[in-house]
């Protein structure tokens, strides 16, 4: 039986193969992900990077909330109708896709590159999709669509069993790197908390 063993962790690489379609299905069997995020923004006309933490949750049928800790508390919530950002307790401002329809575009994409949405991706992007081997992948987007390919070069997103990078390549030469960790799946649904959040007004 040790023979078989070994055999089997010699071709399991080759076998357990990420395919972006595996991937979308296990974004798929993740109904409510929580992260730490650390954000690191180099913008070419700045001497140090901008730096931000907090905590990020995706949920599939609600949407995507940002909660920035430092350097100064900022919520960013994402739903199918409405962004909603509200900075150091300020009064929130909503944007729609009426009022703003290109803002809202991109942050619909955004909750579709949390969520590998294969459809909104090959509607918007030419992907380059790579099996990094161990169950770990990598995926390069190209805009193909405005005002996305006008404002982005490039956007990388890398992990294994969950997204746990994003590279934002601007057209300006500035760059966004999104680092995400401590993920967890439980509770599977939202708490009585979260709701609260995604059905503020």
């Amino acid at each position: 039986m040790r023979w078989l063993t070994l055999l089997a962790l010699v071709i399991s690489p080759f076998v357990s193969a990420v395919t972006l379609d595996e991937l979308q299905q296990r974004f798929t069997e993740q109904p409510v992900v929580r992260a730490h995020f650390e954000q690191t923004r180099t913008i070419k006309d700045l001497p140090q990077p901008l730096r931000s933490q907090g905590d990020m949750l995706i949920a599939r049928d609600n949407g995507l909330l940002w909660d920035q800790k430092s350097p100064f508390p900022m919520t960013l919530l994402l739903d199918d109708s409405r962004m909603v950002q509200a900075i150091n307790g300020q009064p929130p401002q909503t944007i729609t896709a009426e009022n703003n329809p290109q803002m809202f575009q991109f942050n619909h994409l955004l909750r579709a590159l949390f969520q590998a949405d294969r459809k909104v991706l090959e509607e918007n992007f030419r992907i380059d999709f790579t099996d990094a081997g161990e169950g770990r992948w990598s995926l390069v987007l190209t805009p193909v669509t405005s005002p996305l390919d006008k404002i982005f070069a490039t956007m990388k997103l890398g992990g294994a069993t969950y997204l746990e990078s994003i590279e934002l390549n601007d057209k300006q030469g500035d760059r966004t790197d999104i680092r995400l960790s401590r993920h967890k799946l439980t509770p599977a649904s939202l708490t009585h908390d979260e709701r609260q959040r995604f059905a503020a007004p």
